[in-house]
């Protein structure tokens, strides 16, 4: 594998976790309501980087139409984690805003 996707890959597996914690750690926020899409952004930045990670492991002939995706999701989710004032969200922000700039 090349190593510009090794190194995307591990970008992918951060951002996922971040995304994961982050929804997490939202649900025990004083009001997880107000946190609702930020947790739905979280959830699906997720499983976005886990599956442009699969597509591109594999070599997938659509690895690059999701990629595009993933960026576009990960954009929207480091917005949304902007908006919130806690550790977590902010580096959930930063992580999503790399992957986003790696996947575009």
């Amino acid at each position: 594998m090349k190593n510009q996707n090794l190194q995307l890959l591990a970008i992918l597996a951060e951002c996922a976790a971040a995304c994961n914690y982050c929804s997490t750690a939202c649900l025990d926020e004083a009001d997880p309501k107000m946190m609702r899409s930020c947790i739905k952004l979280d959830m699906d930045c997720a499983q976005i980087c886990e599956l442009t990670a699969a597509f591109i492991s594999r070599g997938s002939d659509h690895a690059n139409h999701v990629k595009k995706e993933c960026a576009e999701i990960c954009r929207k989710c480091a917005e949304e984690c902007s908006k919130h004032n806690n550790d977590h969200c902010k580096s959930c922000a930063e992580a999503c805003k790399k992957c986003a700039d790696a996947c575009a």
